[in-house]
């Protein structure tokens, strides 16, 4: 009933934004769970082509014309045929959290055959306070149908303050008002030299940034089943640089502090550019025009989302 009570508080609090290509039809299984919520949808690739959403969705549909219209020549800092043009959503979004998933995942099932309702457990983590300054090794002892006694391999667990960790954005969650602007998901794939990285990029910009201003971030719970629709070869292509890059990146951002000076989302971030540039430009001139594309994209949120500014969400297309 907790759960449900939860659900039920963020329906208008809560958006879910979905990247994609194809049309919708994986929203069928999750009808049950996401029919109540707003979605935002950011269309990659043709924007002439129309993307089919199954009835009785309420959401918003963004193409690649919609981005250039909306944010004009700030549109440079939105991927193009790559996932990251889903922190577009983030950006248009007007409400507290988002949760984010892409098209070609589905509902997972407990091994008792339920199916597992990931966004509740969202809400249930959103709605739970992070220990940033105790590491707490396990929230529930016990669960009902876990294959572990323990329950450890899938427990929701606060990532350690000064620790980076892999983000995924295909099952993300976030408080939109706390850390919104550093949820950036880079520039990856047309025209660039790398992508498929932008969680990962995203991820470690945002928990430096969140061990800076003393905000939690969590692992664990909850899984999907992640039925991959990309060929595994030609994405090994798009992050072969990645993989050489990490090298120098990781380190970085292991080693990177921010000024006391800082106390907002946005400070940080463009202090963040400012030690990219300087650190990685080195490693590729890519990094400077990454870092550009971080200070384009503070100040386009900006534009869009005014302090103080809360207004609901246009009405389904």
């Amino acid at each position: 009933m907790a759960g449900e009570r939860a659900a039920a508080l963020l329906k208008d609090e809560l958006d879910i934004v979905i990247p994609t290509i194809r049309n919708l039809d994986f929203l069928e299984m999750w009808r049950p769970f996401f029919e109540p919520y707003h979605l935002i949808i950011v269309q990659d690739g043709d924007p002439s082509k129309t993307i089919k959403v199954p009835e009785g969705f309420d959401y918003e549909l963004y193409n690649r014309n919609d981005i250039n219209r909306i944010l004009g020549p700030k549109a440079s800092c939105i991927s193009f045929k790559d996932s990251a043009c889903r922190c577009f959503g983030y950006m248009v979004s007007k409400k507290k959290y988002i949760y984010t998933i892409d098209d070609d995942c589905f509902v997972a099932k407990k091994p008792s055959g339920e199916d597992i309702n990931a966004l509740e457990q969202h809400i249930k983590n959103l709605l739970s306070p992070s220990t940033p300054h105790f590491f707490n090794t396990l929230y529930d002892p016990y669960r009902e149908g876990a294959d572990f006694v323990r329950g450890y391999v899938d427990a929701v667990l606060t990532i350690p303050k000064g620790t980076i960790f892999p983000m995924c954005g295909m099952n993300l969650a976030f408080n939109r008002d706390l850390i919104g602007p550093a949820m950036y998901f880079g520039l990856m794939g047309d025209g660039q030299p790398i992508g498929r990285y932008d969680d990962m990029w995203a991820g470690w910009c945002t928990k430096v940034i969140c061990d800076h201003l003393n905000l939690g971030v969590k692992t664990g719970l909850p899984y999907i089943w992640h039925s991959k629709a990309s060929n595994p070869f030609v994405n090994l292509k798009k992050e072969y640089k990645g993989i050489y890059w990490q090298e120098e990146i990781i380190p970085f951002f292991q080693s990177v502090t921010l000024p006391k000076e800082c106390t907002t989302v946005q400070q940080c971030y463009i202090e963040l550019a400012k030690l990219v540039k300087a650190k990685l430009s080195s490693v590729d001139p890519y990094f400077t025009k990454l870092a550009d594309a971080m200070v384009t994209w503070i100040e386009a949120w900006d534009e869009l989302n005014p302090s103080g500014d809360k207004l609901p969400n246009g009405a389904a297309k």
